[in-house]
């Protein structure tokens, strides 16, 4: 395999967490009568950009399905963020009703709902009927397809180029990355804005977050390489942020290479604490493997320690993270009997790979546990105030990731 960016072979492997399915294939009581696909879930780095990048196995069009159970709205505080977000970006690029945004990978319209009440033009671009389905249910025009450089013309033709295009944890995404990135200069005005969100390497690396890697995630993304890959694209980042969401994540903000906009400091800073950080350095990438395996096997004994104390041990949350950390250790309903989760689409169906059960969130009332594991370690804090009665009843809450922790 040629790196999905710069073509250099691909040598190093990052990180092998064995076979799996899909993160967000949930199943269905049907499905599990029905063999199931695995891919390997095999990650390598390029020495020669540093893009993080799994191998080529499952396709966009396998793992983005129609019946796609992930909807963004589901979390409250994602919801604030994006509110924040377009609170803020419209006052900066002065947005009103003769602007134009486009957000790509909009899901269920829980950001572009911002822009629609404020009364600025949007469309949203979703490849997912599901969550397409739902945003449309809020009066947001909605293109079904998947992003790239050719629907970035097709745009620019029909003149529909955007004065902003937002896309928030849609760039791991994306199978062929120039491509997307060609599109995203295609689409954009002359003086337009693209803000990108996605997670940090660098946190990943800090935080032996190996949970975020799934088949959906193609790329693992660092500033130092996204600033290669949007510059061969003919864009250049001007600034960056550095976020709290989804364990670390960075927003940058960039333009047409031309653009007169100075870079602002942030950009350079960031640049030189990813180098420090070991970020272009082989062996960072090499002593990541053992860090995970410990986090895999203090998961499995605390399970096992519990289950021969005659504890109840259930789950909260049944994100993809979950899944990915669920089947690399190999964790089986014997240890975690069910998850709860506040995701309609999910509810009534079962983890992949697991087939441990997602139940609504009462069942964790009823479930009566002793401990409730925590699968989107991100969101704990949320999750924490939404059930603190169970804490008060001397409920344990656990997280497994950066290590086991009891909060």
């Amino acid at each position: 395999m040629n790196c999905r960016h710069c073509g250099t072979p691909l040598i190093q492997t990052f990180l092998d967490l064995g076979f799996a399915p899909p993160s967000n294939a949930y199943l269905t009581k049907s499905d599990l009568n029905r063999p199931e696909t695995y891919y390997p879930l095999k990650v390598k780095v390029c020495e020669q950009c540093w893009l993080v990048q799994t191998e080529d196995y499952a396709k966009a069009d396998v793992l983005f399905t129609s019946e796609y159970a992930y909807f963004s709205s589901t979390s409250s505080s994602w919801l604030a963020h994006a509110k924040q977000y377009a609170d803020a970006i419209t006052k900066d690029l002065k947005l009103n009703s003769e602007s134009h945004v486009i957000e790509i990978a909009s899901n269920d319209g829980y950001l572009l709902r911002n822009f629609l009440v404020a009364g600025i033009p949007c469309l949203g671009i979703e490849p997912t009927d599901s969550t397409a389905d739902a945003a449309e249910q809020h009066g947001i025009p909605v293109l079904r397809e998947f992003f790239s450089e050719s629907l970035g013309k097709d745009l620019t033709t029909q003149g529909k180029q955007a004065d902003l295009i937002a896309a928030n944890n849609v760039y791991a995404h994306v199978p062929d990355i120039n491509d997307f990135t060609r599109g995203l200069k295609a689409a954009l005005k002359p003086n337009g804005t693209i803000t990108l969100e996605f997670p940090h390497l660098m946190r990943l690396l800090e935080y032996t977050q190996f949970d975020t890697i799934y088949h959906e995630h193609f790329s693992y993304l660092s500033l130092y390489t996204v600033h290669r890959i949007f510059t061969f694209a003919g864009l250049r980042i001007w600034k960056v942020e550095e976020l709290t969401t989804h364990g670390g994540s960075l927003r940058v903000y960039g333009c047409h290479i031309n653009d007169p906009r100075a870079d602002q400091p942030s950009v350079a800073e960031l640049l030189q604490r990813e180098k420090d950080h070991g970020l272009q350095r082989l062996q960072t990438y090499a002593e990541f493997q053992p860090r995970a395996d410990r986090i895999k096997n203090d998961l499995l004994s605390f399970l096992l320690e519990q289950k021969l104390k005659g504890k109840k041990v259930i789950a909260y949350g049944a994100a993809a993270k979950g899944n990915t950390l669920l089947n690399y250790a190999g964790v089986k309903p014997d240890l975690l009997p069910l998850v709860c989760d506040a995701a309609p689409a999910k509810q009534g169906k079962f983890m992949p790979g697991s087939h441990i059960p997602i139940l609504p969130p009462d069942k964790l009332y009823s479930a009566n546990p002793d401990y409730v594991l925590i699968l989107p370690w991100n969101i704990a804090e949320e999750i924490l105030q939404q059930n603190s009665t169970l804490k008060k009843q001397g409920v344990r809450f656990v997280t497994a990731i950066p290590q086991l922790a009891i909060l």
